[in-house]
């Protein structure tokens, strides 16, 4: 395997970010543009003929210079377009050669995830195509947002360190945000998992932090520093924290001596500007290597429903999930084939999180021809309408050259109990 083949993508509004897995050190890495410098500012210009991105790009843009565009993702979830050189570039266009033009320096890339603010079903579906544009397996692209960043790159760390609720403080330089890792009790006492959500708890606009950027005010800073202690110890208020993690722009100066004695009171703290890269690379290596499975994420956005079937997987019978705990709805279409025993009923099982009922669906296979056991195969596809409505088909694909597909057909339709009101029940 070759050494970057694994990423993680950091990417917002302003910059952009890219950790890599190293084989030497079987960790994530973060790719540094000039020493120290790992931030990638989401610019693009045409310059000379030939195009530059980030801080080439960022530093005509500073100078007056034409030919440069920024707001990237703005642009191309807008579907907007943009005049360059004389020519008009539609903003997807622009957003991924941008991604293309930072991704040059690997040489093959196994898997990806793209780590942004906030995550829905349009920029999945920008993300993933841009992927895919970039010549990299639609299986091999994921999507999350920053808090489901935060938990990835928490599952890769010492269990001391979130043995009980991890805060995580974010500062743009105007607004600090707060978010709290902590486990989740479902109410179904018979799912062994382990399920893990993450939380904004609390946020502030802070005036005192607008006063001593961009040059540091000893004395402004005092009053930017009393305010963040008492914000922290508001957020920290009856509860037990077992480490603390500052991110962002706004954390870079060091205002705030009196807060961190505060955050590192009978805690661990840590500063740094790679969690969300790190995050999603570690995702990343989840999926491409053979790394044990940390706890399931969940938050308002992920099923807590799961659907299985019986099959023989690997010569071994038993129940299991196509569609597991915590699954994008948008995601979890799919398609599998099975080789029947017999043309008994399929049945199929829908648990939930938020109770111990057991939902069962029968799909009749009458009408299938009477064939030796082993010797009849279905291609069971799953497609979902909705975040509520899954519809199943299944259909006779035929046995090789001995048994002809005899068009059966049968699909079931799944009402499932949907993601809102459940999660909040188990928390």
């Amino acid at each position: 395997m070759k050494n970057g083949g694994i990423l993680g993508y950091d990417l917002n509004e302003k910059t952009c970010q890219i950790s890599y897995y190293d084989t030497a050190k079987d960790e994530p890495q973060t790719l540094e543009m000039a020493p120290g410098v790992s931030q990638i500012p989401l610019v693009l210009g045409y310059f000379k003929d030939h195009w530059v991105y980030g801080r080439e790009a960022k530093r005509l843009q500073i100078a007056g210079a034409e030919n440069t565009v920024g707001d990237l993702l703005g642009k191309a979830m807008r579907r907007e377009k943009a005049r360059i050189a004389g020519k008009v570039y539609d903003g997807v266009w622009l957003l991924a050669k941008f991604i293309r033009m930072t991704l040059e320096t690997f040489e093959e890339i196994e898997e990806i995830t793209f780590s942004v603010p906030e995550v829905n079903v349009d920029t999945s579906k920008l993300l993933k195509s841009i992927g895919q544009h970039l010549g990299i397996d639609k299986n091999h692209i994921c999507v999350q947002d920053y808090k489901e960043s935060f938990c990835q790159y928490m599952f890769d760390q010492p269990k001391e360190l979130w043995q009980y609720e991890s805060a995580l403080f974010f500062c743009d330089g105007q607004r600090i945000r707060a978010y709290m890792l902590h486990k989740l009790n479902p109410a179904n006492v018979k799912v062994k998992e382990m399920f893990v959500t993450v939380e904004e708890v609390a946020s502030a606009h802070m005036k005192e932090l607008e006063a001593i950027y961009p040059v540091l005010n000893a004395e402004k800073a005092k009053d930017a520093d009393e305010s963040f202690k008492s914000f922290i110890q508001n957020v920290f208020d009856k509860k037990v924290i077992s480490s603390v993690y500052l991110t962002g722009e706004g954390f870079e100066n060091n205002w705030y001596p009196a807060s961190l004695k505060v955050l590192c009171n009978g805690r661990r703290a840590f500063v740094g500007d790679n969690l969300y890269s790190r995050g999603a690379c570690y995702h990343s290596m989840r999926k491409g290597l053979e790394y044990e499975e940390g706890p399931i994420y969940l938050d308002e956005t992920r099923m807590t429903e799961q659907i299985s079937l019986r099959m023989r997987v690997a010569g071994k019978e038993g129940w299991y999930p196509v569609v597991a705990w915590g699954t994008h709805w948008y995601e979890a279409d799919g398609q599998w084939e099975v080789i029947l025993e017999d043309t008994s009923d399929i049945e199929i099982h829908v648990e939930t999180l938020a109770g111990d009922e057991l939902h069962v669906e029968t799909v009749s296979l009458e009408g299938l021809p009477d064939r030796r056991d082993y010797s009849l195969r279905l291609r069971i596809e799953l497609l979902f309408l909705d975040e509520r409505t899954c519809r199943m088909t299944f259909r006779d694909v035929g046995f090789g050259e001995f048994f002809p597909p005899s068009g059966f057909l049968a699909e079931k339709t799944i009402q499932l109990g949907g993601i809102h009101g459940q999660f909040n029940s188990m928390s």
